[in-house]
């Protein structure tokens, strides 16, 4: 189960920079927002990506999140997922939307498109909690 301190920290709108592996075993980094349901981590994706041909040949996946603290020491503070991906198909444009209200603002209309396509959900299914902050100790 997530601790509260990672729900809480996502549910303030950080962008995620979602790491896969290429097929050669080179990382992939992407920037995407995220959020939570059934206690996976969840990123909608309208169109076909590199980071979903990355998930779907290998699941491992990490997200790195920087929170804009600065903790007493002066070190910034962090957080890092990682966890096992896997890739369900339509969701995308309705996920987008709601996290577009923590992101862009309560009145936002997003994707702006007419009929958006059904896209994909990626979930992940977090296996370790690492970083600098509130989660610290949680490490899996």
């Amino acid at each position: 189960m997530l601790p509260t301190t990672v729900r809480d920290f996502i549910g303030t709108g950080p962008i995620a920079h979602l790491v896969t592996l290429r097929a050669d075993g080179s990382p992939h980094i992407s920037l995407a927002w995220v959020g939570i349901e059934d206690d996976e981590v969840v990123i909608g994706t309208l169109f076909d990506q590199p980071k979903l041909r990355d998930i779907r040949r290998d699941p491992r996946v990490t997200l790195s999140f920087v929170t804009g603290v600065r903790n007493a020491m002066g070190l910034d503070e962090y957080l890092v997922l990682d966890g096992r991906a896997r890739i369900t198909e339509g969701g995308a444009a309705d996920l987008l939307q709601r996290l577009a209200h923590v992101y862009l603002g309560p009145d936002v209309r997003f994707p702006p498109m007419p009929d958006p396509p059904a896209g994909f959900v990626t979930r992940i299914a977090v296996d370790r909690v690492s970083g600098l902050g509130p989660w610290k100790g949680n490490e899996g």
